[in-house]
């Protein structure tokens, strides 16, 4: 009979199952602050807060929104960098049974306005510099109290300030002026585990984000398999995470925070993310984890100081959110032994209406292109496209998810909820992800495309993620990126967009030799028909290549041109 987890052969120490606490997150904490209350929970420019301060600013928060009325079932947008105000603040809204909507610092005011609206937040926590933003939006959105702070709000020896004269707004209110105060315990709240708790956001098929709902459980249990599945790399210690991706990102909130958070670990919170300062942090917090996304590998790996850090602490090092290319781990892992450690650079795989990371490679067992296995309690499969018909061994189709991490839902988008939800067979609900795979006969998945990236070129499939790998392999490329651009004869054409690690040699020569590099390895409907040459390529806001921007840049010039056939 076919084995239905043949993965769970490689988890070693891992174990098979983990007991969940039935509780809310901020409970969950309180469990952790109970067993560590002196360990350190995280680490913000040199400001260290244990685990028993760590709690004591949360309560102190949730008196000061109760003492603004929040109430249990209220929404909160969080608009924050990764702060301990944006952290304190999540777990306080927790506490009181409210609903934290994370969205990006950077949001702009027709942004915020939608968030705003779609979350029916009351209530918003963000930088004083963004303001103007919130402002300009309040008369059409539900936003009563915005409670501003800044950078230094949270660090010793900076005291409450009076706020800007254009800030003297009846709905602001000061963060440091509120943590200064006392408060009555508040209220118990009815919130349980399987309850509505955040809101994260992820791009939908007409543009629009879709709102992610998730819930205490969904959290804590995709913390603790995390955490779980990479502590048995670390000898069964706590790890200290260098927290690389911002906390309104379910990779950064889920993995870097509130993962350490459940298990005891220490989160190096960094509020503005660059490679020089990951470098540099590596280098004199001697972090035992990094997490991230291939682009900043890709810059680690160029940078100096991290080419002379003593990196002796590492233990775990993973990619997700996007292909690794194979060049870019191999000279990872080579300047880390140099360097003294032996770390392996493996990838995992997630999607934020699971939280996050759902699957990765353990490190005793890497497979060239794989990104592992699924965390204990979260199963797998992969289907037939548009069917809930189980493929066989090896045969590409949509990858489905089923466990505890998986979603609610999305708000307010029932039809959309109902064709990613689905019921299979076995009567259990499975999240289909969009995203195509397949699975060895060991059990590994590989990664091949999402689902809307495939091109359609003269009636075949081109898998971008196939093509790019191919071009990284040519010892010019730096970077690559490769899109469908419409076309009336093949449907779509593949084009490459190309950095190159010396910007000189950009010629039409070289664009003739990479689309032959390609013929070389590729099917020819596979192989890019152009090549364009870029000082850099778009990225998203954590730092994934941002391919539809290429898309949407090529249908612009093609109707400026009058060549494009599409609607």
């Amino acid at each position: 009979m076919y084995n239905k987890k043949p993965w769970l052969k490689f988890y070693g120490d891992i174990p098979q199952s983990i007991d969940y606490p039935r509780v809310t997150m901020y409970d969950a904490l309180i469990q952790t602050v109970k067993k560590y209350p002196e360990r350190i929970a995280y680490d913000f420019l040199d400001n260290k807060s244990t685990y028993g301060k760590f709690a004591q600013d949360i309560n102190t928060c949730a008196g000061a929104l109760t003492s603004l009325g929040l109430k249990s079932g209220d929404r909160v947008t969080i608009a924050m960098p990764t702060t301990p105000q944006g952290v304190i603040c999540f777990y306080a809204v927790n506490k009181l049974g409210a609903v934290a909507s994370m969205i990006h610092p950077l949001s702009t005011a027709r942004e915020i306005a939608f968030y705003l609206n779609i979350s029916k937040s009351r209530y918003g926590l963000a930088l004083e510099e963004h303001y103007d933003k919130f402002k300009e939006v309040k008369e059409e959105t539900s936003l009563e109290t915005l409670i501003l702070t800044g950078i230094s709000d949270c660090l010793p020896g900076s005291d409450a300030r009076p706020l800007p004269p254009e800030h003297s707004d009846p709905m602001v209110r000061q963060w440091k002026t509120l943590l200064a105060g006392s408060y009555s315990p508040p209220p118990k709240s009815s919130m349980g585990p399987d309850d509505l708790a955040v809101i994260l956001y992820s791009g939908g098929t007409t543009g629009l984000p879709k709102g992610i709902m998730l819930s205490n459980y969904n959290f804590i249990s995709e913390g603790m398999m995390a955490a779980t599945f990479r502590m048995a790399t670390h000898g069964g210690l706590p790890m200290v995470m260098l927290a690389g991706l911002p906390i309104f990102h379910g990779f950064g909130l889920g993995i870097c925070c509130n993962a350490m958070f459940m298990t005891g670990g220490t989160s190096i919170l960094i509020p503005q993310f660059t490679p020089d300062i990951a470098a540099e942090l590596i280098k004199t917090k001697r972090p035992t984890s990094i997490t991230g996304v291939p682009t900043l590998y890709d810059a680690l790996i160029r940078n100096s100081v991290f080419q002379s850090a003593d990196l002796s602490c590492l233990k775990a090092a993973t990619s997700g959110a996007d292909t690794l290319p194979r060049t870019v781990k191999e000279r990872f892992e080579e300047i880390v032994k140099k360097q003294g450690g032996t770390v392996q650079l493996v990838e995992g795989y997630g999607l934020t209406e699971a939280v996050t990371g759902i699957m990765a490679t353990p490190s005793h067992a890497y497979r060239e292109g794989s990104v592992g296995i699924p965390y204990p309690d979260m199963e797998a499969k992969i289907v037939k496209v548009g069917t809930t018909q189980e493929v066989p061994v090896g045969e590409e189709g949509e990858l489905c998810v089923h466990g505890p991490a998986v979603m609610l839902g999305y708000l307010e988008q029932p039809e959309e909820t109902a064709k990613t939800l689905q019921r299979h067979a076995d009567g259990n609900i499975w999240l289909h992800t969009g995203d195509i795979f397949t699975m060895s006969a060991e059990g590994f998945f590989y990664f091949k495309l999402r689902l809307k990236r495939m091109i359609k070129s003269s009636g075949m499939n081109v898998y971008p993620v196939q093509v790019e790998a191919v071009l990284y392999q040519h010892p010019d490329v730096r970077d690559a990126c490769v899109i469908g651009v419409p076309d009336e004869v093949q449907i779509e054409r593949v084009k490459a967009f190309i950095v190159l690690k010396d910007p000189a040699k950009a010629t039409p020569d070289m664009g003739k030799a990479l689309i032959k590099h390609c013929q070389e390895q590729l099917i020819k409907w596979s192989c890019p028909r152009d090549v364009e040459f870029r000082d850099s390529l778009p990225l998203t806001r954590v730092g994934k290549v941002a391919y539809t921007v290429l898309e949407q840049e090529e249908i612009a010039r093609l109707k400026a041109a009058g060549k494009y056939a599409g609607e």
